[in-house]
């Protein structure tokens, strides 16, 4: 019986180390809602993540920074925020929905940007130009792309010239893929969307004068519902690396510290 007794002992034991093990090697897992003018960088950033968390699981959510902003109120599940438009990280901030201070990441930049035309040369008075029929931009209400897109629209005297060719995307990306799908011939998108690998080899930009709209200030936050998740704080830590500043420069972003 005794034998019995310390077989049965260490066959318990056994079960519990590889129930552990499986726990350890199951990972933890987090969901980031991110701008969308981020796609493109972000995606490298986290399988540079990921090559020293193979156990670990990220999902990726791209959208319009003020959707997220709202869809966070309500109690969606992500964990960490990133947006294109710093206002709405600390308005979560200040209504108590993140478990971290707001991180200034970057500034973003909008271009003039075509696969149609020679997008290089063009300026903002150029798109009363009729041979350019639809102009696809973020939609402003809630995209920071669009906004600033707006801005520079109002700043130039263009808005009122060609707010009828105007067609709204969700997001900065989809305004760029209405550019791409030729349902309009110029876009007003984020630089760093134009300098991606998809979009650098199908058209030109042309980058619109900072001095026509607000800083594109971009921030994040670790959100309340990843409070006590320790991958989201150590993906927090992880984007103030410098092989992170060199993505994020890559695709056009000034980072904080730098001029632009």
């Amino acid at each position: 019986m005794r034998v019995v007794s310390r077989f049965a002992a260490r066959v318990l034991i056994f079960v519990c180390l590889f129930v552990m093990g499986q726990t350890a090697h199951a990972g933890e897992k987090i969901t980031i809602a991110a701008a969308a003018d981020l796609k493109f960088a972000l995606d490298e950033i986290v399988v540079l993540f990921k090559s020293t968390h193979l156990a670990d699981q990220i999902e990726t959510i791209y959208g319009s920074s003020g959707k997220f902003h709202t869809q966070i109120q309500q109690g969606a599940p992500y964990d960490l925020y990133f947006s294109a438009d710093i206002f709405y990280p600390r308005t979560l901030e200040a209504e108590g929905f993140a478990a971290s201070k707001v991180q200034l990441y970057a500034v973003g930049r909008i271009v003039l940007w075509s696969p149609s035309r020679d997008a290089s040369a063009l300026t903002l008075s150029d798109l009363a130009d009729p041979g350019i029929q639809k102009i696809a931009i973020a939609n402003p209400q809630h995209a920071p792309y669009g906004k600033r897109a707006e801005e520079a629209l109002k700043a130039t005297g263009m808005w009122e010239k060609i707010q009828s060719k105007l067609v709204y995307g969700e997001n900065v990306a989809q305004a760029a893929q209405f550019v791409q799908s030729g349902n309009a011939q110029v876009g007003i998108i984020a630089l760093s969307l134009a300098l991606s690998p998809e979009l650098a080899k199908q058209g030109d930009y042309a980058l619109i004068l900072d001095k026509l709209y607000q800083p594109l200030e971009q921030g994040f936050i670790i959100t309340r519902h990843a409070v006590d998740n320790s991958l989201a704080r150590e993906f927090a830590r992880f984007m103030a690396g410098k092989d992170v500043r060199a993505i994020m420069a890559r695709y056009g972003f000034v980072l904080p510290g730098e001029a632009k």
